[in-house]
């Protein structure tokens, strides 16, 4: 069976998915407070499109888990609306809750929508820390908030 979305990418193929199409964006659907104490990724370095405008920040839950009711509001906010056809990528901490988010988006008639497997700082390691996986451990561009 396949995805309800339009497939996993690793950091570096999420990455050179924003590098290669400008239409491309990066919804970080952590909480506010990961944004703020753990760093968000950056995109400015990206040749093609707006940089400022390829990444959009939309909570999938709140702090304490509770589902986001306004997450498909806060989307169009950002521009990614049904009907265009531009790619979505999602990132979480893990790649857990940007499945939901690409499966949600995918339902509401957005994307491709993608999820970016191990997200910004990937699982709990051996030394019970996060941090060995993911978009920063992959050396991909991320700054504090």
């Amino acid at each position: 069976m396949s995805a309800p979305y339009a497939g996993d990418l690793t950091p570096h193929e999420a990455w050179d998915l924003l590098a290669s199409d400008p239409r491309a964006v990066l919804v970080d659907v952590r909480t506010e407070g990961e944004w703020q104490t753990i760093g968000v990724p950056d995109t400015a370095d990206l040749a093609a499109g707006d940089a400022a405008g390829r990444t959009a920040f939309v909570e999938w839950t709140d702090a304490f888990g509770r589902p986001n009711p306004a997450f498909l509001d806060g989307l169009a906010a950002a521009g990614i609306v049904p009907g265009d056809p531009r790619p979505v990528v999602f990132l979480c901490r893990s790649g857990v809750r940007s499945v939901a988010a690409a499966t949600t988006a995918t339902a509401a008639g957005l994307g491709p929508a993608y999820n970016v497997l191990t997200g910004f700082e990937g699982d709990v390691g051996p030394d019970g820390r996060r941090g060995h996986t993911g978009w920063r451990a992959a050396g991909l561009p991320w700054r504090d908030a």
